[in-house]
């Protein structure tokens, strides 16, 4: 893993199967630096090591241990704090998008970036939260702001890996075929073309240009791959047998 990435720092965690669940989530989007303040039931925690499930049990191999939050921060040139309330606090407070973008700049310059995420009872108090340069908050419902502390830790991972990853945001599983070639797609629109005119459906004939012009245009806009196009050939010749047969 690259040392160019934030410490999450977990502080004063209270349930094993959470601090495992983080390392999950951590290791999920490239991310491997955990750091521990106090954790309420000690460390090693057996139920931690079970919840990472494997891999993830490398994460919480390589965890640092810290008594005390300054200890935690003290090589960190810039920290965030996760909480859903700015507490009465003067302070930046970002969504996770951006601060994982804001990491990722001070990261790339060489500094290296702490997040912390509060206990699962009552999250990150004031005394933490003043040792932060900004805040991360989530824009959930208002109603019920709670995140589970592995859910905290997966957006901002997510974030993170989001942003330094090179995968488009959207692509077309093709499931072994391929797009097809605008003379397939031509030769398509010229086949339905032509068994509708045979079938009286360009009426009336002051509109038919018009007709054909849609016609193609619709076919031009949909993104048919070659089964695709061999599928509705073999569909309107069936149309025509069938036609035929009862004619």
């Amino acid at each position: 893993m690259s040392e160019r990435q934030p410490a999450f720092i977990l502080v004063r965690p209270q349930m094993g199967e959470n601090i495992g669940a983080a390392a999950r989530a951590m290791l999920n989007f490239g991310l491997s630096h955990m750091r521990l303040v106090d954790p309420r039931d000690g460390w090693p925690n057996p139920r931690a090591v079970a919840m990472a499930s494997g891999a993830a049990g490398r994460v919480l191999d390589h965890a640092g241990l810290f008594a005390d939050l300054d200890a935690a921060i003290a090589n960190c040139h810039y920290v965030f704090a996760t909480t859903a309330r700015s507490r009465d606090l003067t302070k930046p407070v970002m969504t996770p998008e951006r601060a994982m973008e804001h990491a990722r700049a001070l990261s790339a310059a060489g500094q290296k970036v702490g997040v912390l995420f509060g206990p699962e009872r009552a999250g990150l108090e004031n005394e933490d939260i003043v040792r932060a340069n900004a805040i991360i908050s989530v824009p959930v419902n208002p109603d019920f702001p709670s995140l589970n502390l592995a859910q905290a830790v997966l957006l901002c991972a997510y974030e993170w890996g989001r942003q330094g990853t090179q995968t488009p945001p959207e692509v077309v599983a093709l499931a072994g075929t391929e797009h097809a070639t605008a003379e397939e797609v031509a030769r398509l629109a010229e086949h339905y073309e032509q068994r509708l005119d045979e079938a009286g459906f360009f009426f009336p004939a002051s509109k038919a240009e018009g007709m054909k012009l849609n016609l193609r245009n619709l076919w031009s806009r949909m993104p048919l791959t070659r089964a695709d196009v061999q599928t509705l050939h073999g569909v309107l010749r069936q149309l025509v047998r069938k036609r035929d047969r009862d004619g």
